[in-house]
């Protein structure tokens, strides 16, 4: 149920940020896919990207997205899956990543959080936190 809820809000808010260390900077870019696989919280990037190469360098990333006046911090492990069936679950959700991305190229990767390493956070300045593990 706390993957799902952290997957809802995270689709819901449309879009959140990824911190990533890139040897000892912290970098945060903007993304906007999250998906549910085989039980797994799954975001996407191009492979080639520097972002890629800092999460391949250090799995440990936060991610951050708002929703109205809540906001929800997700960290965990990232691990990257290189299976074709999982990029094309991912690419099915995101139609329009098909023009950019394909399940068979070099260039499409798929992470999903290792389970056991997340904790996600929603925030507002009204209620208490609610803290998920999964």
């Amino acid at each position: 149920m706390s993957m799902q809820k952290t997957y809802q809000f995270i689709k819901d808010a449309g879009y959140y940020f990824l911190a990533t260390i890139d040897n000892d900077q912290p970098r945060v870019r903007p993304f906007g896919t999250i998906h549910i696989f085989e039980g797994k919280l799954y975001i996407q990037m191009g492979r080639k990207k520097n972002v890629a190469q800092q999460i391949l360098a250090n799995g440990q990333v936060e991610l951050c997205a708002l929703k109205g006046s809540e906001w929800i911090r997700v960290s965990g492990v990232l691990v990257d899956d290189k299976r074709r069936e999982a990029k094309a679950s991912m690419l099915d959700e995101y139609e329009s990543l098909k023009s950019m991305y394909s399940a068979d190229d070099d260039n499409t990767m798929v992470l999903y959080f290792q389970p056991g390493t997340v904790t996600a956070t929603i925030w507002s300045f009204k209620n208490e936190p609610v803290v998920m593990k999964f």
